[in-house]
């Protein structure tokens, strides 16, 4: 456990938690777009009283995004000050255009859509609300565009002092895996999303609450679902041949392919095995023949780089990507077996009585969370021992003179206060979504000897105060 161990740790750590936040918000600013834009065209209290619903968790969601983000941008100068410094003339100017273009078009727009709704026109709130749902995809955008920039490096010169210079920003932001990258991400966000909306429809549907909105919130899942999920796999799959012919030695991981068989085996689908990385081979192992090949290469004796193509200083530590990316496929199938049983209970009109379905949805709804997490863990442990792919080793980019103490302490320090914050936010968050869409409330009529407040919390009075320090 040494700096450099413990600053891999944290960083991996912080990362974990902050990622869940963006991508939860990605999708929750298109869907409220998509609310508010039904809105606008019915004016039916229903959409506007799920637009109102869903607010209050984006902005919560928003909120705890930001957070975990600041404190991720201080370990480039703490931990991996070598990476600042050789890397920086590229990875600066990139994450500071994700500031400049999307989270000052967020942020400057974000109070409009959060306090404007009584204070400006529908449509001009409709455009806050839009503004801020594409400044979400515009910072994807920039920050994907960086993170395949350290996979798959071009549009650069090194200079003598083993410093990276840019030399063309268009190749260096549509680099060779930024075209797969960016749309899997941004699914992987909306299907997420999804999982959560529907989910919480469907606890409200089977406990009898909220009726009608949780059953037109359920339907619009269903129906988003089965767009996304099946787009997802054909996503995913060119972007696994794009890794494959980028970084094939990630993709050996990933299926634990140690050596070449004999001629015309081809490779097989590894299901399950426990990697040996010392002994360099599997143990326990179940295999489809030729599987591997039929899907990497679509040849039946196709052949892919083994791990043993490379020194083994030069492979990424098999086992967690090995399971990882078990997960991550395994639980896409599970949700295209969820959309598809989904729409098929919908087109026999059963969709609100079918009780496997419903609990489907439930059980299924923080998946998308968990395939997230398991999907970033192989890009980012798979591209192991490389920071910037094939260029600059992760040992070669830690802090100088950094003592593993200090990395340890900030790390419990980190991990005590996500505790507290994060443990109070998904708290309240549960107790948000359990509790469900309420109908819009009146204001206080002026003319009964009672002052419209000029601020919200002083409409609270002294029972509203009382109910709300029991809650």
């Amino acid at each position: 456990m040494d700096a450099l161990m413990l600053s891999r740790i944290q960083f991996g750590f912080v990362i974990s938690f902050h990622i869940i936040f963006p991508a939860l918000s990605i999708g929750l600013a298109s869907w409220l777009m998509f609310l508010e834009w039904r809105w606008l065209r019915t004016r039916e209290q229903a959409w506007m009283d799920l637009y109102n619903f869903w607010l209050k968790v984006f902005a919560i969601s928003f909120g705890m995004g930001v957070v975990s983000g600041i404190v991720m941008s201080f370990q480039f100068g703490t931990n991996w000050a070598q990476l600042s410094e050789r890397a920086g003339n590229i990875l600066g100017p990139l994450l500071s255009y994700e500031v400049l273009t999307a989270f000052f078009l967020e942020a400057g727009f974000l109070g409009v859509m959060l306090f404007g709704r009584d204070r400006v026109r529908p449509w001009v709130h409709f455009f806050a609300t839009c503004m801020v749902a594409i400044g979400t995809l515009i910072s994807t955008f920039w920050i994907i565009a960086a993170i395949s920039w350290m996979h798959t490096p071009q549009g650069h010169a090194l200079g003598a002092d083993g410093v990276f210079v840019p030399a063309d920003w268009w190749a260096i932001v549509f680099n060779p895996s930024f075209t797969w990258r960016l749309p899997h991400m941004v699914l992987a966000a909306f299907i997420t999303t999804c999982l959560v909306i529907g989910g919480t429809a469907a606890w409200h549907l089977r406990r009898g609450l909220h009726a009608a909105l949780a059953a037109r919130t359920l339907k619009l899942s269903v129906a988003f679902g089965a767009v996304a999920v099946p787009l997802q796999v054909l996503v995913g799959d060119q972007h696994g041949l794009n890794t494959l012919a980028h970084q094939p030695i990630k993709v050996a991981a990933m299926e634990a392919h140690w050596r070449h068989g004999p001629p015309g085996e081809g490779v097989p689908l590894v299901l399950f095995a426990v990697p040996n990385q010392k002994a360099e081979r599997n143990d326990y192992e179940i295999a489809i023949p030729r599987g591997a090949s039929l899907i990497l290469t679509h040849s039946w004796s196709g052949e892919i780089t083994p791990l043993t193509a490379v020194p083994p200083q030069d492979r990424p530590p098999v086992a967690p990507v090995f399971y990882a990316f078990r997960v991550m496929v395994g639980l896409g199938f599970l949700m295209l077996a969820l959309v598809a049983a989904s729409a098929w209970a919908w087109w026999r009109g059963r969709l609100l009585q079918a009780t496997a379905v419903l609990r489907g949805w439930q059980l299924m709804s923080a998946s998308g969370f968990v395939a997230l997490l398991a999907g970033w863990y192989v890009a980012e442990i798979g591209r192991q021992p490389w920071v910037v792919y094939g260029l600059l080793r992760t040992a070669d980019a830690v802090s100088p003179g950094l003592a593993g103490g200090t990395v340890l302490a900030s790390l419990l320090g980190y991990a005590a206060a996500y505790a507290v914050i994060f443990g109070a936010g998904i708290w309240y968050l549960w107790r948000l979504l359990h509790k469900g869409p309420q109908p819009k409330e009146q204001a206080p009529d002026a003319g009964q000897g009672r002052k419209t407040p000029a601020r919200p919390l002083s409409a609270a009075d002294e029972k509203d105060i009382a109910q709300g320090g029991a809650a």
